[in-house]
């Protein structure tokens, strides 16, 4: 890990390349409205490589996440048609500060919404390279391709419901709950078994115990949110689904995993939409694919 001086040192690097390069909007402002925001994030993905790549593994991946948090929030704006009075990009914020900043939603604290996005960010950065996302990034990467291509790629591994599109399957399978109540969360859980529907937000294919990521969230949930009507789902389902799953001897792991609470917890500061969970996954994974590309691409 860093020292505070390199830290520092790291952080100006990344202020220093942040500025979008031109056409970016230009492109943005063609695409279909309905079409899925992790579309919208791959084709802003490979824009930003057409108009501003220069073909080194290192200098793309630290440009490409110094751009991101602009191209996120120009993403939400022009997808929902907010293209009136976009504040300028303001650089000396932080990366997330920069997101919010572009995305400027009215009455929202800002400063828990950038808390709530930070620890995502960190959260879901990166989990090893198996992981289809990572695994399809890293591969493209092998045939030569770049930095941005190789990252569009793992956005469309990211993209599939059994992926990372499960944090807004789980937040939408919460909405359909509708009740904190253990006896009726219960009976909604063994109903979605019955039915031979997936119970979203539990089990992990490697983890045998709780997703620790989860853990966190469950306790920042606890201190910003513990009265929120979905926060009080997810907390009676934290304690009912794992029971009712170990009835079955073949789960190996009936314990929440790290999409249960991320919703409500991005719901709870105002992004109240679930389509766009999945972007901010993206969004983190590209520091810990881009991290893993440059590794093994630079090797002596």
């Amino acid at each position: 890990l860093p020292n505070l001086e390199q830290s520092v040192e790291f952080r100006e690097n990344l202020q220093s390349r942040g500025a979008l390069p031109d056409g970016i909007e230009e492109v943005l402002a063609t695409l279909p409205k309905d079409g899925h925001p992790m579309d919208w994030l791959s084709i802003g993905i490979h824009t930003l490589g057409m108009a501003g790549g220069v073909g080194d593994w290192k200098e793309d991946a630290l440009n490409l996440i110094a751009r991101m948090p602009r191209l996120l929030g120009l993403i939400f704006r022009y997808r929902e048609g907010r293209t009136e009075n976009i504040p300028e990009d303001d650089l000396s914020l932080p990366l997330v500060g920069r997101f919010t900043h572009t995305l400027d939603i009215d009455n929202v604290d800002k400063a828990v919404m950038n808390r709530v996005l930070s620890t995502y960010l960190v959260l879901h950065m990166d989990h090893g390279g198996g992981n289809l996302s990572t695994f399809a990034g890293k591969a493209v990467a092998s045939g030569h391709a770049t930095v941005y291509s190789s990252m569009a790629g793992a956005m469309n591994a990211l993209s599939g419901p059994l992926h990372g599109r499960a944090n807004q399957s789980c937040f939408e399978f919460v909405k359909r709950i509708g009740t904190s109540d253990p006896a009726e969360v219960e009976r909604f859980v063994r109903g979605e078994l019955e039915a031979r529907r997936p119970v979203f937000g539990f089990g992990h294919a490697v983890l045998r115990a709780e997703d620790p990521r989860a853990t966190v969230q469950f306790a920042l949930g606890e201190e910003i949110c513990p009265d929120d009507e979905n926060f009080k789902i997810i907390r009676t389902l934290r304690e009912v689904a794992p029971r009712v799953l170990s009835e079955n001897k073949k789960i190996s792991n009936p314990n929440a995993n790290v999409d249960i609470a991320s919703g409500t917890l991005l719901h709870h500061v105002g992004l109240t939409d679930p389509e766009y969970y999945t972007t901010f996954f993206g969004w983190a994974r590209v520091a810990g694919i881009g991290a893993q590309i440059v590794d093994e691409r630079t090797k002596m």
